[in-house]
């Protein structure tokens, strides 16, 4: 074959590297700017509004994200309704408690009254889990935006988020796959500050725990005796559980310093301390609230950029592929 003459080198060069560059487009904090300028501002208003009638909206949203993030990366898959053939990730066992998909649904019906067809509901789930931390106390940060939405969405995936009965090991093993380190699994771990656990996620901790120790060990003595009220054996109440921290709807450092004190409600939270691979960042951030802060938003960004499908779309309803 002929070599191609010089002056055409150039321009199919530069063609192959705009077409690589299209394929990965890349995640930028203004990318609505022109098509749909009221963006923010309809985001913040939506989930002020439901967190005022629903105080439990903040926990619930930045719950969402993680789970939707972790299966196929951030691309709204687990907004999807399951289908007479198809069990969606919102039915898989791990998310039937995550709840306040009507927060993203009043989102996405405001914006496709402004900006129709323009904004992902992978970016407003994005958008959403930053403004519940910041209107909770916590950090704001720049959201990158031009994620897809993707058109897959499987309950048996939700066997790979993190369970609450994971050890450090397992822990770090299952971020790593995401390419997350140990400091941001410690720090996202953080999200727990906002939030309320059902008893069956701990209650294998304060009962028959081992052939040697009835409770486990770990927890404090008088924090297992309120849980042990809490979850009696056997609890006829579905309701019953726990806050994962002291001060549950604000976003502060406060999980940390419960963590050393033994008050951690997870297994997998507790272990933190007992692992030298994480037990420092633990106590700096229960030392230095602006340190864990900034880590937060630094980690969040790095979640938020976990890709889904290439071949994605901007779907008109949340719930349904278009």
């Amino acid at each position: 074959m002929a070599p191609l003459p010089a002056q055409n080198t150039f321009p199919i060069l530069f063609l192959l590297f705009t077409i690589f560059a299209l394929s990965k487009a890349e995640l930028h904090a203004h990318y609505y700017d022109q098509t749909c300028p009221q963006l923010d501002k309809i985001i913040s208003e939506t989930v002020l509004t439901a967190s005022i009638h629903d105080p439990k909206v903040p926990a619930r949203i930045l719950r969402m994200f993680f789970h939707d993030c972790f299966i196929r990366g951030c691309d709204a898959s687990v907004l999807l309704d399951s289908t007479a053939t198809n069990q969606a990730e919102k039915d898989g066992p791990p998310n039937i408690s995550v709840r306040s998909f009507y927060v993203i649904d009043e989102a996405k019906a405001k914006l496709e009254l402004a900006c129709p067809g323009v904004v992902s509901c992978a970016d407003i789930l994005a958008l959403l889990a930053r403004d519940v931390v910041a209107m909770s106390g916590g950090p704001y940060w720049k959201v990158l935006k031009g994620r897809k939405d993707g058109r897959v969405s499987k309950a048996s995936d939700t066997a790979n988020l993190p369970a609450p009965t994971l050890n450090v090991g397992q822990l770090i093993q299952s971020f790593a796959k995401r390419g997350l380190g140990v400091k941001d699994m410690v720090t996202l771990s953080g999200g727990h500050t906002l939030g309320f656990s059902h008893c069956s996620s701990f209650e294998a901790r304060l009962h028959n725990f081992s052939s040697v120790h009835d409770t486990d060990p770990r927890l404090n003595t008088e924090f297992a005796l309120d849980l042990k009220n809490k979850c009696p054996k056997p609890n006829n109440n579905q309701n019953a559980g726990q806050f994962l921290d002291s001060t549950a709807s604000v976003f502060d450092n406060d999980y940390y310093k419960q963590l050393l004190a033994g008050k951690g409600v997870f297994s997998s939270d507790q272990s933190l301390v007992g692992d030298y691979r994480t037990r420092w960042i633990v106590e700096a951030f229960a030392r230095d609230q602006s340190l864990f802060f900034k880590e937060f938003a630094a980690s969040m960004l790095k979640l938020g950029n976990l890709r889904g499908s290439d071949n994605g779309e901007v779907r008109l309803n949340c719930r349904v592929v278009n």
